[in-house]
């Protein structure tokens, strides 16, 4: 079902006394995932999009949903039905998934900070939210009202004074989007919400759009967040510049770092709980016992077969981004993690705590046997807008940050100005750009007469 790589033996950070030197950032192979191809699906999308608004929207949504829409923007009533219908437990846990949310979002918050730099010259540095956002919940395999949450909480905390969300419509509901998406709109106070899914939605909220008639219905958003297919993907590279985006979100990840006092029971079921996904998605284990290692993949054996996704998930743990890898000891497993660097990172071992403090490249680290992923997806108060395919040893997760942008107000008084005015000559002279220099000077110019 799933392939196991054995490294043990090898030198994988270059420190260890094998010959053998392996690169910790191509241990484990990932699933392909050719966005550029897709570039040649979604560039007439969005040209389309572009071009005629709505009416291309309405022609997507039917070509690609099999919906006929009368709109693409949601009305605000079928927001407050869909609340109001809400399954009660459902409800609940959305309430307590926004609460939490909200707890560790409103920490994130900036404070602008001014600094002295010499007397009469200060920079200040102030943190801006961003204008307006698009916002995108995807609705494939899934229905992701979580996702809405985490786009939404960490906007609103960044104090982000306009935001859309748009999700793709569906049949079996009149081609609205799903009824639970449309109340977790509600339940967050978001009342803008748009039918539209795949590469017309990010088109959209790059763009903006006018009605038959001409009038404005959804205006061009700064920057667009959120997870979606290869194409939602491919439309964010394609669109960068037009609007600013999170990330690329690729297939997603699961990576559990164990040892022997792991329970085989829950690796196994943490590993396919990711699984369940995507048939791309990717899972993972890295252990220092073999004895863990075949105790999983029995497990895998049973609990797979008992599981609701089935062909899916035999799918994601049968393709090559999944696999059991062998190390000699968890000094070398947190390399491989650290190369890898996991969009989730589960640390199961004896010192978990200890361990997880070493881990430098991964979307989020989830501590010992009682931090499972899921409970990150939903409950923890983290955010699970979490980066793929690597690009963790760079980027970070969806934050209030991400929603913020920093600005730097210089503030010189004239004698501040003349002490450095010399030094500044100096460096423009050197550059070959004297009228830097003379933009200083021409202001201590003698212009009388």
């Amino acid at each position: 079902m799933i392939t196991r790589i054995d490294l043990r033996g090898r030198a994988l950070d270059g420190s260890r006394s094998s010959t053998e030197q392996t690169d910790p950032r191509a241990l484990v192979p990932r699933a392909e995932l050719d966005v550029e191809t897709a570039l040649a699906v979604v560039r007439p999308i969005v040209e389309d999009v572009h071009h005629r608004g709505e009416a291309a929207l309405i022609e997507l949504a039917e070509r690609f949903d099999g919906v006929r829409l009368t709109a693409v923007r949601v009305p605000e009533a079928a927001l407050a039905e869909a609340a109001e219908a809400l399954d009660p437990r459902v409800r609940a846990a959305l309430e307590e998934s926004i609460r939490r949310a909200r707890k560790v979002h409103a920490d994130q918050r900036r404070t602008d900070k001014t600094t002295q730099v010499v007397e009469g010259g200060t920079v200040t540095e102030r943190w801006v939210p961003v204008d307006r956002v698009g916002l995108y919940v995807p609705g494939g395999r899934a229905v992701y009202p979580s996702s809405v949450v985490m786009n939404v909480v960490p906007a609103q905390e960044a104090g982000v004074g306009s935001l859309a969300v748009a999700s793709p419509p569906q049949k079996e509901y009149g081609g609205l989007p799903h009824p639970t998406i449309l109340a977790a709109c509600a339940l967050l106070g978001v009342n803008e919400v748009y039918a539209a899914g795949g590469a017309q939605a990010v088109a959209m909220f790059a763009y903006g759009y006018r009605d038959a008639a001409g009038t404005v219905v959804c205006r061009r958003a700064d920057l667009v967040t959120g997870p979606g297919n290869i194409y939602v993907a491919a439309a964010k590279r394609l669109l960068k510049g037009v609007i600013g985006i999170d990330a690329e979100a690729g297939p997603t990840e699961i990576m559990v770092v164990a040892d022997a006092t792991a329970d085989p029971g829950v690796v196994a079921a943490d590993l396919i709980s990711q699984a369940e996904h995507d048939p791309l998605a990717a899972a993972v284990l890295v252990t220092d016992s073999e004895e863990l290692a075949d105790a999983v993949v029995k497990e895998l054996e049973v609990r797979v077969a008992a599981t609701k996704h089935v062909e899916r998930i035999r799918e994601a743990l049968g393709g090559r981004q999944s696999a059991v890898v062998l190390v000699d000891d968890i000094e070398a497993a947190l390399v491989v993690a650290n190369g890898y660097a996991a969009e989730h990172l589960e640390i199961q071992t004896r010192d978990a705590a200890s361990d997880a403090a070493k881990v430098r490249n991964a979307g989020a680290v989830f501590v010992g046997s009682f931090a499972p992923v899921s409970l990150g997806d939903y409950l923890a108060g983290s955010n699970h807008v979490l980066p793929t395919g690597g690009c963790a040893c760079h980027s970070s997760g969806l934050s209030v940050q991400s929603f913020l942008r920093g600005i730097h107000v210089v503030d010189y008084s004239r004698d501040a100005l003349a002490e450095a005015a010399g030094l500044v000559v100096a460096l423009a002279d050197a550059e070959d750009l004297p009228a830097h220099g003379e933009a200083v000077t021409a202001r201590f110019e003698d212009r009388e007469g």
